[in-house]
């Protein structure tokens, strides 16, 4: 299991990255939000730019925005591995997919709770990643919602009948309890459990 640490419920975040800096954490999780796709707003990419400063991990990029195509060229400047973005925005997925892979970067797709994971479908050629939301985007600190099990292993086996080689990614309430319920995913974004604790590294651990 590879992880994922999100800086989103950080109180002092250069300390905060800079610390993770020295763990074995696969990837940095940004949240961006636009205060548009949902209510919360993130800092300005002028000042999420100056990551590299604190941090050489690769990013997993969630854009939580209703404007991909926007965000897009800014996040591929970055040392980013994944972009991801919304399946429920008003855009083209498909063109927003295909700017992601210009930029020899892994495209992904998030999808919230309530969206039938069905509605994957016609986009699963184009995936390197699969973000299954566990809890509502735009805040954290949310309980894990259990229901989410059932829904990767929908996702799991969605990818096997179609025979697409992408990974499976969670995000939302995600501690040493409820990562119990993800064993079908590849990847766990984890945020307030690592972040609000005193042995970054000790969290890691039981979430591998």
């Amino acid at each position: 299991m590879k992880v994922s640490a999100s800086f989103l419920s950080s109180k002092n975040i250069p300390n905060d990255l800079i610390k993770l800096n020295e763990t074995d954490v696969d990837y940095i999780h940004l949240d961006i939000m636009d205060g548009k796709f949902v209510k919360n707003k993130t800092m300005p990419f002028r000042e999420m730019k100056n990551i590299y400063k604190y941090t050489s991990k690769r990013l997993d990029v969630h854009l939580m925005v209703s404007d991909p195509l926007k965000y897009i060229p800014l996040y591929a400047e970055l040392n980013t591995e994944y972009i991801t973005f919304h399946i429920e925005v008003d855009q083209d997925i498909e063109k927003c997919l295909n700017l992601i892979k210009s930029y020899s970067i892994k495209a992904g797709l998030a999808i919230k709770p309530d969206t039938p994971i069905s509605s994957l479908v016609p986009y699963l050629p184009y995936l390197d990643m699969i973000l299954v939301m566990s809890v509502e985007p735009g805040a954290g600190g949310q309980s894990f919602i259990e229901e989410s099990e059932n829904r990767l292993e929908e996702v799991r086996t969605l990818l096997d009948e179609y025979k697409i080689d992408a990974v499976i990614n969670i995000d939302g309430g995600v501690n040493n309890e409820t990562v119990k319920m993800c064993s079908k995913a590849d990847i766990v974004v984890s945020g307030s459990y690592i972040i609000s604790s005193d042995d970054f590294q000790e969290k890691i651990n039981t979430l591998r």
